[in-house]
């Protein structure tokens, strides 16, 4: 069965009381369930990681290519707009990598317009709440291509 890794950034544990204006009052669990409902339906596996250490998500990601997942799925949070380790960390993977957000980053923040993740990931979808992750694990599983 293919397996897809779900990272979860810096402050996403506090998702369901942080900004709901933006992100919303459901939580990291309840996305991860959602996520693992739409994994069944589409036959393959989703493995969750959030972490609030930049070094530990260059490590999950490090540990994703030695475990030879089929894709990855990613909301660095802050981290999109600044982290090139997580960036040059992410450059390893062969498989395809999804970038999602919650809220549509392109309609906040000027800082938070540029992702320093872009030139070497699959795509970006952002803007649609929670479907974003259900998007996202889609896009990833068609275009990882067929199942093993």
């Amino acid at each position: 069965m293919k397996t897809f890794l779900m990272l979860h950034g810096i402050n996403h544990n506090m998702f369901g009381k942080r900004d709901p204006k933006q992100y919303g009052t459901t939580t990291l669990e309840e996305i991860d369930g959602e996520l693992k409902e739409l994994a069944k339906e589409l036959g393959v596996k989703v493995v969750s990681f959030q972490t609030n250490s930049e070094g530990d998500m260059c490590d999950r990601i490090h540990q994703a290519y030695k475990d030879n997942v089929d894709g990855v799925m990613l909301n660095a949070g802050a981290w999109t707009h600044y982290s090139y380790g997580i960036r040059d960390a992410l450059a390893i993977l062969t498989v395809p990598v999804v970038e999602l957000h919650m809220s549509n980053i392109h309609a906040r923040e000027e800082f938070r317009h540029k992702s320093v993740f872009a030139e070497i990931i699959l795509g970006q979808i952002s803007g649609f709440g929670v479907d974003s992750y259900l998007l996202a694990l889609r896009a990833a599983v068609s275009a990882s291509g067929s199942s093993k």
